[in-house]
């Protein structure tokens, strides 16, 4: 979550966010099963602060980003777009189940700005839908190049951490990293660049998306 013309161009200017590789998450049970045994990664020897930032904001960004997606079919679920976003957010329900697994594995409190996230990613879906398709995915091309970037910054503080120690927790976030890049090159495949003002509506969501980053992590 652009015209076919910038499609092209948008994997080479995103280049610097496809760091890593796609990993087999072979330790996993299922898609988005988990076992943390063949990591090390235990309550006593992680960086429980970071870890808990890590899991806690991903949290908040997979919630909003179901909430935003919900939005958007609720006003444009019946039409040609439909398909395209619900292929999305089915995607965006994973990652939200696999995070909720985390949240409980290592003890990490969700953000209390959660009831707000709730209301705020579905009237974002919702207003930038009521924009038509291409209001719809210029949210998406937004809201994924941010999540992305942050993704990539998590992944940069585990590798300088210990890449071993939290190899399972890498691959997670490398995998979903690279299906919200998906989600982004979708977007502007199908005519993100074509919204309403759109280079505002990138900058102003984009913001947005800073702002809950930042509380997220802290609160």
């Amino acid at each position: 979550m652009a015209m076919n013309c910038a499609s092209a161009a948008a994997p080479r200017s995103l280049w610097p966010l496809r760091i890593g590789t796609r990993q087999p998450l072979s330790a996993y049970g299922g898609r988005v099963g988990v076992r943390w045994h063949s990591s090390g990664m235990t309550l006593d020897n992680i960086n429980r602060a970071a870890v808990d930032r890590i899991i806690r904001v991903d949290h908040a960004g997979e919630y909003g980003a179901n909430r935003i997606y919900a939005g958007q079919m609720a006003v444009l679920g019946r039409t040609s777009a439909g398909p395209i976003i619900q292929k999305m957010w089915d995607q965006e329900k994973d990652h939200l189940k696999k995070f909720n697994e985390l949240m409980v594995a290592f003890r990490v409190r969700p953000t209390v700005l959660m009831p707000f996230w709730n209301v705020a990613g579905f009237a974002l879906g919702m207003g930038t839908a009521l924009l038509g398709k291409e209001g719809a995915m210029a949210c998406t091309v937004a809201v994924e190049e941010s999540i992305a970037h942050h993704y990539n910054n998590q992944i940069r503080t585990l590798m300088e951490e210990d890449p071993e120690k939290y190899e399972e927790l890498l691959q997670v976030i490398k995998k979903f990293r690279d299906e919200e890049l998906e989600h982004h090159d979708i977007g502007l495949e199908h005519d993100a660049e074509l919204a309403p003002a759109y280079g505002i509506l990138k900058k102003v969501i984009q913001a947005g998306c800073s702002a809950a980053i930042y509380l997220s992590e802290r609160f």
